[in-house]
């Protein structure tokens, strides 16, 4: 019995869980890459708090990416009142929120539980607007100037990747990650 235990154990323990890369090129610069949903897994919410500044008119950073459960802190610290508000999450408009006005020093947060793009707005400012993107995974990645992406130990298993940049809709395509080797992706 106490050999058949050890022998468990010892499986158990020698199992490695590989991981890979994956790497391209998206179509433009200033896009978000993502591995979409990985079936019977979640991924706990940083507790870590991201800030979103309203400060010289304009969002800061104009787009941000966050895990799925994310609370992103949204500080106004121009001299002026400001509004943030999303029409939609992913262009459900049952998931638009309006977190109201309120003036400089102020901050409000607000939790994204659904994966999707938020389109940052101000009612007080119609110039003003950003991006949320909430990645269903912690597997993302923002493009360089060129396009070139990278995300790292992605888990062995075939997904769905996902790029978005702004005025565009999401384009996906399939993607294998096996043995810890890169697979390659162009959108």
């Amino acid at each position: 019995m106490k050999k058949v235990l050890w022998l468990a154990i010892l499986s158990a323990t020698s199992l490695n869980v590989v991981a890979g890369t994956i790497e391209g090129k998206a179509s433009s610069g200033n896009s978000v890459v993502y591995v979409d949903t990985i079936t019977g897994t979640t991924f706990p919410a940083p507790s870590e708090k991201p800030i979103i500044d309203q400060k010289g008119l304009k969002f800061n950073p104009p787009m941000l990416v966050v895990l799925q459960g994310t609370t992103v802190d949204f500080q106004n610290d121009d001299s002026v009142q400001h509004n943030v508000f999303w029409p939609s999450v992913g262009g459900n408009k049952k998931e638009g929120h309006n977190l109201g006005t309120w003036p400089k020093g102020e901050r409000r947060s607000f939790k994204f539980d659904q994966p999707g793009i938020v389109p940052l707005l101000c009612n007080v400012h119609a110039e003003m607007s950003g991006y949320i993107i909430v990645s269903p995974t912690p597997y993302y990645a923002h493009t360089d100037a060129g396009g070139n992406f990278k995300i790292d130990n992605v888990p062995d298993g075939k997904y769905r990747l996902v790029t978005w940049h702004e005025g565009t809709k999401p384009q996906s395509k399939p993607v294998t990650v096996t043995g810890g080797a890169a697979a390659n992706v162009t959108f």
